[in-house]
C-alpha cells in the first residue's frame, strides 16, 4: 500500500499561477506597509489557492511481482567430457531447490544443447528464455557451463536487463589437451589431382617435457593412406590425392598427449568434392541400321562426356572390291585408338560391330587387356553378334559373358526385368517395370546366347537373356543382346525408358559409386542421417553407427525397395559419423569441418568474467582439484554493487508490482475545506478587531 499527494486544479493552471502571483504581490505590499494581520491575510490567500488546486491524498493498492531468475544448463558436446555432465545436473538440481524456496522468486531452467555449427550459444538461450519478461522483473541469471561460450556479448548492456549474471564453471583448472587446427583446406579438386591441406597441432597446458613431435595419421574414406611426424605449434602442409568423384573424406588424426582431456579434437576432417574431367567414350558403329544414332544422340546430350565416334559404312553384303582405307572420309586411326591411347578412354561401345578386317586381332587383345586393367566395354549387338563375323570370335571372347548360339529370335516381345534386375541399381525402378506386361513398347529381335558368367538383368521371349553385366578383372563388361532399343527412343507404341536405362548402364560401366551393386552409404538429408545398404542379396544384418563422440549404436535397416535397405535417425551431434557392416564402411561429416564446439575444450572462468563482473556477478569454478562440488548459497538483495561473496551469490529482488486500485481523499473539498477557510477568516477578523 502506497500513499501519495496529488493535485487536480479546479481552474486552468495558468490562471492558478496568475492568482498565486497576485497573492504574492499583495502579501509583499501588506508586509511592506506593515499592516496589522498581514500574515493571516497571506494565509487566507494561500489556503484559497490551495483549495483551488484541489489537493488529495491517494492510496495505491499494489501487488508485488516475483523476480524471474534464469538458470541456464549447458549440455553442449564439450560438457560431456569427464564428469562435467553429472556436475552440471547436480548443480542445477541444488540451485533449483534453493531458488524455489526463496519467497518472491520465479525460476526458469533453460537448457542449451549446443549442436549448431556456431558452437555453444548460452546467451541466445538466455535471451529466448526471458523474451517475455520485462527487464525490471529479471532478478539475475546463473549459467552452469565449462566456460567455453561462443556468443558472449561485447558489453553487459546487450543483456537487456539490469541484474547480476553468474557463471558457475565445471571442470578442473589444470586440464591439458591436444588439438588439430585447420588453417586451409580445399573444397573441390579434380579426380587424380593432389591437393594440400594446411594445419597445426597445438598442445594446451602441456608440460615442457611433452613438447616436440606429434604423429599424424592421414586416412581417406576410412583407409590409412600415409603417416607423418610434425612439430607441435608449427603450420604444416599435408598433400592428399582426390581418388574418386563425389565426396572424398580425409581424416587427419594426431597421436595422444599424455593426460589430455579428450582425443576428440585430435582429429580434423576435410571433405573434398572430387570433380571428374569429362568422361571419354569411344563409340564404334558397325552395320548401318535404323537405331544407329541412338547411342550418339544420348552421349552427345551429356555435357560430361567427350565422344569419339566412328561409323563403318559398308554393310557386309557389299563386296565391290573397294579398299577399306578408301571407304571413309578420314583414315580410321586404329593404331592410335586401340594401341597408343586406348587407356585414355573410360568406355568403349561397339554398336552392331562386325569383323571386316578393319581392326586386326592384336587390337582386340589390347581391348581385353584394357578391360582387365580397369576399362569398360559395352556391346550392343544384333544379327552381327550371331554370325561368323561376331566379336565373340575374337580375343574378346574370354571377357564376354554371353556366347551366341547362332540363332536369332525375331518375334514381338516385351523386355522384362529378371529377378536380379529388380534388385540391381542399373534397372531397379525403371518407369513402367512394375506392370505386367511392362508399360513400354515391344521389341522384335533378340540374339540367342548362353550366359556363362555375369548377371542377367533383363530377359526377352522364352526367358532368354537380354541385358547381361559382368566384372572382368578390374574392369566391366555389359551386353545388350538386341538392336531394337531405338524403338523406345522413337516413341513406338509409347516408347520406353531408354534414357534412364542406357545412361545408368553407361555410368555403371564407368564405375559411378551410386550404381554399385554392393554398397554401404551414409548421407545427411536436412537434420537426419540416412543409412543405405545396397545389395543383391535377400537379407542383411545390422549395421553399427559410431557418433562423433565415440558412442556406438546398432541399427536395423528396413527394405524400402528391392535390394535397397534404409534407416533414418536424427543427427544429434556435429562431427564425423561412421557406419560399418563387416568390411564395409561409410562416413559423413555433419556441421563445419572445424567445429567451434571442439576447437577449445579446456574449461575456463576467463571468458564469462568480464560481462559477469560488469553486472555485479562472478565467474567461478564449482570445485577445486580433487574437491567436491560446492554449490554456493543464494542470497536475495534489493540493490547492491556486488552480488557475490565467500560461498554465496546474490540475486536482485524486483521492485515491480501490479496496481490493483487507487483510493483518493480530497483535502479541501466539502465541509473540511469550508471549516478550515472559515476558521482562518474568523481569526483574521478577531485580529483586526483587537
Amino acid at each position: 500500500m502506497i500513499w501519495s499527494l496529488s493535485f487536480d486544479p479546479l481552474m486552468p493552471v495558468w490562471l492558478l499561477i496568475a492568482g498565486g502571483a497576485a497573492a504574492l504581490a499583495v502579501t509583499g505590499l501588506l508586509a511592506f506597509m506593515r499592516l496589522r494581520g498581514w500574515p493571516l491575510r497571506a494565509a487566507i490567500m494561500s489556503l484559497l489557492l490551495l483549495a483551488l488546486a484541489n489537493p488529495a491524498l491517494e492510496r495505491e493498492d499494489r501487488q508485488p511481482l516475483s523476480s524471474v531468475v534464469a538458470l541456464v544448463a549447458d549440455h553442449s558436446q564439450s560438457q560431456g567430457l569427464e564428469d562435467r555432465t553429472s556436475v552440471t545436473d547436480e548443480t542445477v538440481k541444488a540451485l533449483s531447490a534453493e531458488i524455489s524456496a526463496l519467497p518472491g522468486f520465479e525460476l526458469r531452467v533453460l537448457e542449451n544443447r549446443g549442436n549448431s555449427g556456431t558452437g555453444t550459444e548460452l546467451f541466445q538461450t538466455l535471451a529466448n528464455g526471458l523474451s517475455d519478461v520485462p527487464p525490471d522483473r529479471v532478478g539475475g541469471a546463473i549459467m552452469v557451463t565449462d566456460g567455453e561460450v561462443h556468443d558472449i556479448p561485447a558489453n553487459a548492456g546487450a543483456l537487456g536487463f539490469n541484474a547480476p549474471l553468474h557463471g558457475l564453471i565445471t571442470g578442473r583448472p589444470n586440464e591439458r589437451d591436444r588439438r588439430l587446427v585447420l588453417e586451409k583446406a580445399p573444397r573441390f579438386g579434380l579426380v587424380g589431382s593432389e591437393q594440400v591441406i594446411s594445419l597445426k597441432v597445438e598442445d594446451q597446458n602441456a608440460p615442457a617435457s611433452a613438447a616436440g613431435l606429434a604423429r599424424l595419421t592421414i586416412k581417406r574414406d576410412g583407409s590409412i593412406i600415409s603417416e607423418a611426424r610434425v612439430n607441435t605449434g608449427e603450420t604444416v602442409e599435408i598433400p592428399v590425392e582426390v581418388a574418386h568423384g563425389g565426396n572424398n573424406i580425409f581424416e587427419i588424426e594426431a597421436g595422444l598427449l599424455d593426460g589430455e582431456l579428450t582425443p576428440v579434437n585430435n582429429k580434423a576432417v576435410v571433405t573434398i568434392d572430387g570433380i571428374r574431367e569429362n568422361l571419354r567414350v569411344l563409340l564404334v558403329s558397325g552395320s548401318p541400321h535404323a537405331g544407329e544414332r541412338t547411342w550418339r544422340n544420348l552421349l552427345k546430350s551429356d555435357s560430361s562426356v567427350d565422344l569419339v565416334h566412328f561409323t563403318i559404312l559398308r554393310p557386309p553384303e557389299k563386296q565391290d572390291g573397294t579398299p577399306i582405307h578408301e571407304l571413309s572420309l578420314i583414315a580410321f586411326p586404329t593404331r592410335e585408338l586401340f594401341s597408343l591411347k586406348i587407356d585414355e578412354f573410360d568406355l568403349i561401345i561397339f554398336d552392331r560391330y562386325e569383323r571386316r578386317g578393319v581392326l586386326p586381332m592384336l587390337y582386340f587383345d589390347n581391348i581385353a587387356r584394357y578391360v582387365r586393367n580397369g576399362g569398360a566395354v559395352l556391346l550392343a549387338g544384333g544379327p552381327d553378334y550371331a554370325g561368323s563375323g561376331s566379336l565373340y570370335r575374337t580375343p574378346l571372347a574370354p571377357i564376354l559373358p554371353a556366347e551366341p548360339t547362332g540363332a536369332i529370335l525375331e518375334e514381338p516381345f516385351h523386355a522384362h526385368l529378371a529377378d536380379m534386375g529388380k534388385r540391381h541399381p542399373v534397372t531397379r525402378g525403371l518407369p513402367g517395370a512394375s506392370q505386367d506386361p511392362p508399360a513400354w513398347s515391344r521389341w522384335f529381335r533378340l540374339v540367342d546366347t548362353n550366359v556363362a558368367n555375369g548377371e542377367v538383368l533383363m530377359s526377352g521371349p522364352q526367358d532368354k537373356p537380354l541385358l547381361v553385366l559382368n566384372r572382368e578383372g578390374e574392369g566391366r563388361v555389359a551386353m545388350l543382346l538386341s538392336d531394337h532399343v531405338w524403338l523406345w527412343a522413337r516413341g513406338f507404341e509409347g516408347g520406353g525408358p531408354h534414357v534412364q536405362l542406357l545412361r545408368r548402364l553407361g555410368h555403371w560401366l564407368m564405375k559411378e559409386p551410386d550404381l554399385e551393386e554392393e554398397a554401404l552409404r551414409l548421407s545427411l538429408r536436412g537434420a537426419d542421417l540416412i543409412v543405405e545398404r545396397q545389395t543383391l542379396g535377400v537379407s542383411i544384418g545390422p549395421v553399427e553407427l559410431t557418433a562423433p563422440s565415440g558412442e556406438r549404436s546398432e541399427l536395423i535397416l528396413s527394405e524400402d525397395e528391392p535390394g535397397l535397405w534404409r534407416a533414418a535417425l536424427p543427427a544429434s551431434e556435429t562431427g564425423l559419423y561412421t557406419v560399418t557392416e563387416g568390411d564395409r564402411s561409410a562416413l559423413v561429416h555433419v556441421g563445419p569441418q572445424n567445429p567451434k564446439e571442439y576447437s577449445n575444450v579446456l574449461s575456463t572462468t576467463g571468458l564469462l568474467a568480464p560481462v559477469a563482473e560488469t553486472t555485479g556477478g562472478v565467474s567461478a569454478r564449482l570445485a577445486d582439484i580433487g574437491g567436491n562440488v560446492t554449490v554456493p548459497r543464494i542470497v536475495a538483495l534489493k540493490q547492491a554493487a556486488q552480488y557475490y561473496g565467500n560461498g554465496w551469490i546474490g540475486l536482485k529482488t524486483s521492485q515491480a508490482s501490479i496496481l490493483k486500485g487507487v483510493d483518493r481523499y480530497p483535502l479541501f473539498l466539502g465541509l473540511m475545506g469550508l471549516a478550515l477557510l472559515l476558521g482562518v477568516l474568523t481569526m483574521t477578523w478577531y485580529r483586526e478587531g483587537r
